[in-house]
């Protein structure tokens, strides 16, 4: 899981840097979205409380070593009362980033219907995911294959691109490789949307 980044992928240069990407962050509550959030907003540790409701920020972050993306990041709730909000929030979204917390076996299969009803809306048919592995610093964390498998992210399909990556939100491991990751998926998306068009 480290930091650095080695060269710098092709795509990175596809994008004007001074387009914002509309990334919506979302998982069970006690997940770690919100200090994803702000780990990469301050690239520090912030002490957070419970969302009720939802944060945003607008945050640039260098990708592909001295690529610049500007990322409107939509940190929304993850208690039960606010999932219904998910839908309206993921609309016109440019990639998801679906938070989870590794050491949590007995929620993983509610974290895992909530993946799957949440990419399964029409207006999300294809949007990128970034699935979020946090706490992998913890001893009894599950593996990656093992999230891989109890999330079903294999039945995803074809048309919707993942990624999961191992993090710990709380020292920033894995989170700036999970951008990249996902900025990739964004550029090939849009770049497949281009081709259909033209096509027509």
């Amino acid at each position: 899981m480290g930091n650095g980044l080695s060269e710098q992928n092709p795509l990175l240069s596809s994008l004007p840097s001074f387009q914002s990407l509309h990334i919506v962050i979302l998982g069970l509550d006690c997940a770690g979205k919100t200090t994803v959030l702000y780990r990469l907003q301050f690239n520090e540790f912030v002490n957070t409380v419970p969302t009720k409701g939802f944060n945003t920020e607008r945050i640039r972050v260098t990708l592909g070593g001295s690529r610049a993306v500007t990322f409107h990041f939509w940190d929304v709730g993850g208690q039960e009362k606010l999932r219904p909000l998910w839908k309206s929030y993921t609309r016109c979204t440019d990639g998801i980033v679906f938070v989870v917390d590794s050491v949590d076996a007995e929620r993983m299969e509610e974290a895992k219907t909530e993946l799957h009803k949440i990419t399964r809306i029409s207006e999300n048919q294809g949007v990128p995911v970034l699935v979020v592995a946090n706490k992998q610093d913890l001893r009894n964390s599950l593996s990656l294959p093992e999230i891989e498998k109890m999330l079903a992210l294999h039945e995803l399909g074809s048309a919707t691109p993942w990624h999961l990556q191992p993090t710990c939100a709380i020292i920033g491991e894995g989170l700036r490789e999970g951008l990249e990751r996902l900025y990739e998926m964004i550029l090939k998306r849009r770049k497949m949307l281009r081709q259909q068009r033209k096509k027509r």
